[in-house]
């Protein structure tokens, strides 16, 4: 079991149900998934790029991604309908704990500047989103081999009702957030 699902069990759990008055174990927030997406235009001019990007997430969540393709053609945007224009890796279970550990404790330090996340970026369901500017924070990808720096959008997926128990119940598991 991982690090961060056994801090989830052990304390996380007794601590949200006495701050939020839960009576019953099952009625205690917890992680759903995490889906973490590349998308670029520069995949419109060239193909070759999306399978870059593919290999960059499967490196940073040791699964394979899938390929996002163009729902409508947009004729000012060059783009087709159906046309792979990124791809997004969907987490869950063990592998979600170990990612959200990575990203908290390795990852997220290792940005420039980095004065915690910002706690605005709640959907009002308890939901979380984040945008990292480049790709190379993360200790998986190596800086010589990647053709151009992009970024990565990972929404953060939670059974939390309301934001103020899906801020604390991220925070809980370590989540930097900005004061």
């Amino acid at each position: 079991m991982s690090r961060l699902k056994e801090r989830y069990n052990k304390e996380v759990v007794q601590s949200l149900m006495s701050k939020f008055g839960y009576e019953n174990i099952n009625m205690v927030p917890k992680l759903e998934k995490i889906v973490v997406s590349s998308v670029t235009k520069d995949a419109v001019i060239n193909g070759k790029v999306v399978e870059s990007i593919s290999n960059d997430l499967a490196a940073i969540t040791g699964q394979k991604p899938v390929v996002a393709r163009a729902k409508k053609s947009i004729a000012t945007f060059k783009l087709r309908e159906g046309q792979a224009i990124g791809a997004f890796v969907t987490l869950r279970g063990k592998r979600m704990y170990e990612f959200l550990d990575r990203l908290v404790s390795i990852s997220l330090p290792r940005v420039r500047d980095f004065r915690g996340v910002s706690p605005k970026a709640f959907d009002g369901r308890g939901n979380y989103a984040l945008g990292i500017k480049e790709q190379i924070v993360f200790p998986e990808i190596n800086y010589d081999k990647i053709d151009k720096i992009r970024g990565l959008g990972i929404a953060i997926t939670t059974t939390a009702k309301t934001n103020e128990e899906g801020r604390e119940l991220l925070s809980q598991l370590g989540m930097p957030f900005r004061k």
